[in-house]
């Protein structure tokens, strides 16, 4: 079992950066795939990024690469998403999950433990 929290939300003007950051507060997820997902208002969860248990691979959406790195430190049992240059059309509330398997994956299938998400707003 692992429950994820996540932190760092906020409100930020277009063009300002945030850090998401998403620790194990029970178990711990060292040998698992991360991943990040998000909702806006009257849309479905939406992939992110996502980065495997070594952090050899890590996998971004097509629309968010070169704007959001995620990275994360296991002995801190942490995962972290950096945010610049961000638009209006970025807010949702943010996810991370712990996938099963190691590897990471773009699919919401092969996440078993999500945390309870964290408002990220960007105003115009």
């Amino acid at each position: 079992q692992v429950q994820l929290v996540e932190s760092g939300g906020g409100l930020v003007q277009a063009g300002g950066s945030l850090r998401l950051s998403c620790a194990a507060s029970l178990g711990t997820f060292r040998n698992n795939a991360v991943g990040w997902f998000r909702q806006a208002p009257g849309k479905e969860h939406e992939f992110v990024a996502a980065i495997s248990w070594s952090s050899y691979n890590t996998y971004y959406a097509d629309s968010l690469r070169g704007r959001f790195t995620i990275s994360r430190d296991n002995g801190k049992n942490t995962v972290y998403l950096q945010m610049n240059s961000l638009k209006p059309e970025d807010t949702a509330v943010y996810y991370c999950a712990a996938a099963k398997g190691h590897l990471g994956s773009r699919s919401q299938a092969e996440y078993d433990y999500w945390g309870q998400g964290t408002q990220v707003t960007v105003s115009s």
